[in-house]
């Protein structure tokens, strides 16, 4: 039998059992050995499954992720992060839509601890969302703000999705993170500009806070130190090239467990939560990478990637066309999986596209990350808007926040076709 035949029947089937809802790491690992079994032998498959779970996960790179996720799932439970919603609040309040401004930085600052979408827009949604509502906030702008702004927690190092990134496309991480933090920042920007456009048009959606409940400004920004040191240690260590990435991680667990102790709040509750939560994420990412690699193989041996780039020579497809048709993929992708498995799926095929094109894959790598944050934001599934509804309860619907959802999709849509014609936007800060 054709062995593209075979490679494009496995692709066909993994989609299928994504529908139907197979777990994303044992679809993986089910057609990769399956595929690999009817393109070779069993005892091939066999060997694969013993050796690849060992090679992937067993480097210094990947195990920076267990300690990137107990930093930040610490920094939560402690109740390090909420200093930068509470400062962000003080000086932002009277700003139009202050608040809803203030939990964009929030989000910013709290990515900067976590590199998870999720786990921000769930933490500062419960956060921020109530105090909006308190100031009698419109239920979308508050609850479309919070679920746009977690998407910036997979862009601001330290981001999960760009460590497995650079890890499967062996390109350095530090500098991923330098290309984040840039379209990072940019995203923040362009939700500021949206916010303050539409209150500007529409003063009733963000009524002015009340001054008497003003917090002290000292107490407020003496509480946010905490934070910034840790911050410092991670990044500026990480960047002035004093330690690697897997030893900013080990660097961030200790010094976030330092100043939580220094802040008695590491009660045994917050340090089992923390500990319980790290060890769940960090084996649904390691199973679903591991699957990710086996399926690599079957792209490999079946010659599927190599027909698509003579295909894309053939045709000879403009670049710009080809991100084009790459951002659909991810986008569409992004309404029914969750970012880690939509990116694994898809770069066995995509990678030696952009490689032929010309691509940075640095670059290529930032604005996967983009595309896959902004499938997190758009229905039918949109992983943060569930996240957000959650929070809320039924106090306000799920059509209700993919209307506020709307107008900061379209932000993020002109930001990334600005990205795609001046990639400078995002390579400044690592060339």
């Amino acid at each position: 039998m054709d062995k593209e035949l075979i490679g494009t029947a496995c692709v066909v089937l993994l989609f299928v059992l994504l529908y139907i809802r197979v777990p994303i790491g044992i679809a993986l690992i089910g057609v990769s050995v399956g595929g690999i079994t009817v393109l070779t032998n069993f005892k091939v498959a066999s060997s694969l499954l013993q050796t690849v779970p060992y090679t992937f996960v067993a480097t210094w790179t990947m195990s920076s992720i267990p300690m990137f996720l107990f930093m930040g799932y610490l920094c939560y439970h402690a109740g390090i992060t909420t200093s930068i919603f509470r400062a962000a609040r003080l000086f932002l309040r009277h700003a139009p839509g202050g608040l809803a401004i203030a939990s964009i930085f929030g989000c910013a600052g709290f990515a900067a601890v976590t590199g998870s979408s999720v786990a921000c827009a769930a933490a500062m949604g419960r956060i921020a969302i109530p105090e909006m509502m308190k100031q009698r906030y419109d239920a979308a702008l508050s609850t479309g703000t919070l679920a746009a702004a977690g998407t910036i927690g997979a862009l601001i190092p330290p981001s999960i999705l760009m460590i497995i990134y650079g890890t499967i496309a062996q390109v350095s991480i530090i500098k991923l993170f330098a290309g984040g933090i840039a379209l990072g920042l940019l995203t923040a920007l362009s939700y500021v500009i949206v916010i303050v456009v539409r209150v500007k048009l529409n003063p009733a959606l963000a009524p002015a806070v009340q001054d008497h409940e003003r917090e002290p400004v000292g107490a407020v920004l003496l509480d946010t130190w905490p934070l910034m040191l840790l911050l410092i240690a991670v990044f500026g260590g990480l960047f002035l090239g004093f330690f690697t990435p897997t030893e900013a991680g080990a660097v961030g667990a200790f010094t976030s467990m330092v100043i939580a102790v220094a802040k008695r709040s590491l009660s045994f509750k917050v340090l089992r939560n923390t500990i319980v939560e790290t060890l769940v994420t960090t084996s649904a990412i390691i199973v679903i990478t591991v699957g990710a690699s086996l399926f690599t193989r079957v792209i490999a041996v079946s010659g599927i990637s190599g027909a698509l780039e003579a295909l894309v020579i053939s045709w000879g497809v403009d670049p710009i066309m080809l991100m084009f048709t790459i951002a659909l993929v991810y986008l569409l992708l992004g309404m029914f999986l969750e970012p880690i498995g939509a990116m694994l799926i898809t770069l066995p095929i995509f990678l030696p596209l952009v490689t032929l094109a010309g691509y940075d894959l640095i670059w290529f790598g930032v604005i996967v990350a983009k595309f896959l944050e902004v499938g997190m934001i758009t229905p039918p599934v949109g992983l943060n808007v569930f996240v957000i509804k959650n929070v809320v309860g039924s106090q306000v619907s799920m059509t209700t926040i993919f209307r506020g959802i709307i107008w900061f999709f379209i932000a993020d849509l002109v930001l990334i076709v600005a990205c795609v014609i001046w990639p400078g936007l995002v390579s400044w800060t690592y060339n």
